[in-house]
């Protein structure tokens, strides 16, 4: 576990995009999604002396949005400051459920104890079933079904 959080921290330092190691029958690959704006004026493109002639106006600043799910979640989690927050202890693929047709361990409103099980996490194709380590009523649910998610992101929000 120790050495992954060390990749993941080495992925994040050196802004590498992915990252995959493979010795000894292990193997691991880590990719990080970002959003990179690369638009260029059409105007720019179609007439380069309209660009030359004009003043440079400023243009109004679009508000930044988080490059990946795990940062919606956690902009979402920081606004909840009076509930517990269920992060997730590793990197892997979030499920509600324990299979497709399976109902969902825990919904909006239902009650949890700390050894409830409130989903999976697989990694390395292992399921992982994550429990609420705390009493209460959920909340909020930060992320989606099958969505990736990362090393302490929000997974769940429990009113005590």
């Amino acid at each position: 576990m120790e050495e992954l959080r060390e990749l993941i921290a080495l992925l994040r330092e050196n802004g590498l995009a992915e990252f995959e190691l493979e010795r000894e029958g292990f193997r691991v690959r880590l990719r990080r999604e970002s959003v990179m704006d690369l638009s260029i004026p059409t105007e720019a493109v179609n007439h380069p002396s309209a660009t030359q002639s004009k003043p440079a106006q400023p243009q109004p600043s679009a508000p930044q949005t988080p490059a990946h799910p795990g940062a919606r979640a956690e902009t979402a989690a920081s606004e909840d400051q009076d509930l517990h927050i269920i992060p997730s202890p590793i990197v892997g693929t979030f499920y509600r459920s324990p299979s497709p047709n399976a109902e969902p361990f825990v919904k909006i409103g239902s009650s949890v104890a700390p050894e409830s099980v409130v989903c999976i996490i697989e990694a390395m194709k292992l399921m992982n079933e994550i429990q609420a380590e705390a009493s209460g009523e959920v909340a909020k649910i930060y992320v989606e079904n099958g969505q990736p998610v990362e090393y302490g992101q929000p997974l769940f929000g429990i009113k005590k």
